[in-house]
């Protein structure tokens, strides 16, 4: 991504309303205002970089219990971050994370070049998965986009190793229990088949942790590929796998409503 993650871009924030509630670090601070990851926000915090009300913090938990408390990056004044909201066309092997400790790559590298700030990702794919991506640096944004009451639905194309009759279409919609935790599907169809095996589109309406994998595993069904093809109405189209555009302002405020500040660019 553009720059030396190891340097901290100068910055001040106004920490306020969700961003400085009672119980918020320090260190997720610095990340819901989009600056940084946390892990990163954390590094910065360590080496004395950052300020609260002029007095260096060193704790990434240190909390901000008051409404309206100045943190301060090197001392100097900028303008709160722009916002961006992109999607991505993930490759199957990258994992979603801004870094790996197993020194894996990341869907990162798909950005190293834009010349973005800090962007995180909203929500995941797990590694085996590829497709559609979303990544911004408006925390609200992405909040409601993962809201599981209200956020919008997710489309995937799975192929799998077997050819799936209607009463395993059914039973993926009837859901089932795993670990105590229930799976469904919002919706199950064949998209196609071949001799032994087919593509099906399954829709989500909530985000479990591999929910697709798990949901299938518990009918004994091996996944081959899994792609996320849209998210809302928003689809992955013609963008091609490791490339990535930008929202436009319709698609972005369709999928949840922009921050105020953003909405205004």
């Amino acid at each position: 991504m553009g720059g030396n993650p190891s340097r901290p871009r100068a910055a001040s924030i106004q920490a306020a309303g969700t961003l400085a509630t009672p119980r918020h670090g320090l260190a997720r601070v610095l990340s819901k205002a989009g600056l940084c990851s946390r892990t990163e926000a954390a590094a910065w915090i360590r080496d004395g970089r950052v300020r609260v009300e002029g007095r260096i913090v060193r704790d990434p938990e240190y909390p901000l219990h008051d409404g309206m408390r100045r943190v301060s990056i090197e001392g100097v004044d900028v303008p709160a971050p722009e916002r961006h909201y992109l999607m991505l066309n993930k490759p199957r092997g990258l994992v979603t994370t801004a870094r790996d400790e197993r020194g894996r790559d990341t869907v990162y590298r798909c950005l190293e070049s834009a010349g973005l700030p800090w962007l995180a990702p909203v929500g995941r794919l797990d590694k085996a998965s590829e497709g559609l991506l979303l990544f911004s640096n408006d925390p609200q944004w992405a909040a409601a986009i993962l809201d599981p009451a209200s956020g919008p639905d997710k489309t995937y194309h799975v192929q799998v190793d077997r050819l799936p009759g209607e009463a395993l279409l059914a039973a993926l919609q009837q859901g089932v229990s795993d670990g105590g935790e229930p799976l469904r599907a919002k919706s199950a169809m064949l998209l196609r088949h071949g001799a032994r095996n087919a593509w099906l589109e399954i829709v989500l309406d909530e985000g479990r942790n591999r929910q697709i994998r798990r949901l299938l595993e518990a009918f004994v069904v091996g996944v081959l590929r899994l792609v996320r093809v849209a998210v809302g109405g928003v689809a992955l189209g013609a963008v091609g796998k490791g490339e990535w555009r930008m929202l436009e302002p319709a698609e972005r405020d369709g999928l949840a409503p922009a921050s105020p500040s953003a909405a205004q660019r």
